[in-house]
């Protein structure tokens, strides 16, 4: 654990709950140092429950194809805390993240703050003090009441696929959990949506029109799908002809759509259609249906294929299920952990069809693991023990059928995945 890590962790005894959804301390810390926030480059703020993490890397991809400086703040990490602050193109380093840790840890005087609240915090400070021409701002969590809803004026919002989840937090109903997503929208800023149910949908819009903010809705403003040789993206400023994202699946047309819908509202001098299209092709995101070739890849016999994908709700099963769908012409292997909480048959219940074989797991050092006889029994009894990935891996080794084999369920699980795949 780097010394950046051991603060983080010391700065989780500040507040008795991980998380504690409010605005005030934020306010207060914000202005302890100075109101960062104020001092920000172009902001586009995106939030969402399902392609949040994709639409960001397809902006952040576009805009450094037109060789623009990019901040971007994301969460969760999948295997180092500094994944979630990147200074103008790079990861933030070991020193100048316990710089800033430390600072505002001084400032905070002991005040109870959430590790979210004051990570942010930290974050927003890097943010103002390197020079960029663009931050990426992804919420953490809902959207009215989340850490990162202190920038008053963003260049342009984007909302994300929106589905049930954290539902401890945002509450039971599709519609409840809109209005928090819908928090994000501002007075005169253009918002780009992608798909929505339609119950989100009106609730989007009304919270737009009571907000004064500019929808931009897929299906009605813009529309992005997929063609023979690749996309076709259209909206009121034209068509463009853009080739299949690089981040697979079909859901990922409507993220990119998204991301472009965004830049193109905001509409800054540098945007480009060759930038459009050469950062549609190259987005980079860990652990969204990401081919591993690894250590742990090499537990399979030659010719299978491993995958890992962090999707882990209702939303994402059915994403998944849509290109599981293309996958048909060999056996597939499911590897299922999940966090607990999580809705574990709702995300179960659209990828049942399409495995072979169904394989509940809980990794020694998976943050908040569900048990494995829980992932069993919300299959309907269909996944069999694990209960490790390896040891999963070995037992569908042993089919003399070339499969492919998808470790899914959780962005924690995700990050132990691509520390196994990483060791010697």
């Amino acid at each position: 654990m780097s010394h950046a890590e051991v603060i983080v962790e010391r700065l989780n005894a500040l507040h008795p709950k991980l998380i504690d959804i409010s605005l005030d301390r934020m306010h207060q810390i914000l202005a302890k140092l100075g109101h960062p926030e104020r001092r920000l480059p172009p902001v586009i703020h995106v939030a969402g429950t399902n392609g949040k993490g994709s639409t960001c890397a397809f902006i952040r991809a576009i805009a450094e194809a037109a060789k623009q400086r990019v901040h971007v703040y994301t969460s969760p990490h999948l295997v180092r805390f500094h994944e979630r602050i990147r200074l103008a193109g790079t990861l933030v380093s070991e020193d100048a993240l316990v710089a800033a840790l430390e600072e505002v840890e001084t400032v905070n005087l002991g005040e109870p703050i959430t590790v979210f609240e004051i990570t942010t915090a930290v974050a927003l400070l890097l943010f103002s003090r390197v020079p960029a021409d663009l931050l990426v701002l992804e919420v953490g969590l809902g959207g009215i009441y989340d850490a990162t809803n202190v920038v008053d004026r963003p260049a342009a919002t984007a909302i994300a696929s929106i589905s049930m989840d954290h539902i401890d937090f945002l509450g039971d109903n599709l519609a409840g959990i809109a209005g928090e997503k819908a928090g994000i929208m501002k007075l005169g800023v253009p918002c780009a949506t992608g798909f929505q149910d339609a119950v989100a949908m009106s609730v989007l819009e009304r919270i737009a029109g009571e907000r004064g903010a500019t929808l931009l809705a897929r299906g009605s403003d813009w529309r992005c799908d997929f063609t023979a040789g690749g996309m076709r993206y259209v909206d009121a400023r034209g068509v463009l002809d853009l080739p299949r994202p690089s981040l697979l699946g079909p859901h990922q047309a409507d993220n990119a759509g998204t991301a472009v819908t965004a830049l193109r509202a905001w509409n800054p001098g540098w945007l480009t259609q060759e930038a459009i299209v050469r950062g549609v092709a190259t987005a980079v995101w860990p652990a969204r249906m990401q081919r591993l070739d690894g250590t742990l890849a090499r537990m399979l016999p030659g010719g299978f294929e491993l995958w890992l994908d962090g999707g882990h709700n209702a939303g994402a099963g059915m994403a998944l299920a849509e290109h599981l769908a293309t996958w048909r012409d060999r056996p597939l292997h499911l590897v299922v952990g999940m966090k607990k909480g999580k809705a574990s048959a709702d995300f179960l219940h659209p990828l049942v069809p399409f495995a072979t074989s169904l394989h509940a797991v809980a990794e020694p050092g998976q943050h908040m693991a569900m048990d494995v006889g829980d992932i069993v029994a919300a299959s309907g009894g269909v996944a069999v023990p694990g209960p490790t990935v390896a040891a999963a891996l070995r037992r569908i080794a042993t089919d003399l059928s070339l499969g492919r084999v998808l470790i899914c369920g959780s962005l924690y699980l995700a990050g132990e995945v691509l520390k196994a795949e990483s060791e010697a």
